[in-house]
């Protein structure tokens, strides 16, 4: 079963966020709090959202897929930015993944959203094929830019005061 995350879903979403950077062997870099995702779920101007997904026998938390919206400036629509898919190992190979997907492939029409993006570590094999099978067009010509750290501190500092502009997102 797919079902929308809801207020008390956090502490497992958040148990899988963990899971899922260990398997990306990034686990040090999973630093987001219960209530940073309270705040960006269920907070008065959510910045994400996400599914869960449940085993249909025990009911169980086995996955969860958390999104937000885009823009393309050519194609002038919105469109869904995939951040995170994680199924856990035990419930792997028995459709969770792909049932995520569906459902958020739904929301995207619903929507009127042109696109659905993510991104996928090039060593991870099994779940490009997995994507591959479905039919997703892997866009080797471009290149993932992120800027963060003193790097980010750095180039803020050369920004000009007057007439900052506002952003609220």
């Amino acid at each position: 079963m797919i079902r929308s995350a809801t207020l008390d879903d956090v502490p497992e979403i958040r148990t899988m966020i963990r899971e899922l950077a260990a398997y990306e062997r990034a686990e040090e870099q999973a630093r987001a709090t219960a209530e940073q995702l309270r705040e960006a779920l269920f907070g008065e101007h959510p910045a994400a959202f996400a599914l869960i997904a449940e085993d249909d026998d025990t009911g169980g938390t086995v996955g969860y897929a958390l999104w937000f919206p885009r823009f393309s400036t050519w194609t002038g629509t919105r469109g869904m930015h995939l951040e995170d898919l994680y199924v856990r190992p035990q419930a792997r190979g028995s459709g969770h993944g792909k049932a995520l997907l569906a459902a958020l492939a739904a929301t995207c029409r619903r929507s009127g959203y042109d696109r659905f993006e993510w991104w996928v570590l090039a060593w991870n094999t099994p779940t490009i094929d997995f994507y591959t099978s479905l039919g997703v067009e892997l866009l080797d010509e471009w290149k993932v830019c992120r800027l963060s750290g003193e790097p980010l501190a750095e180039l803020a500092a050369q920004a000009p005061r007057a007439g900052e502009p506002a952003c609220d997102g």
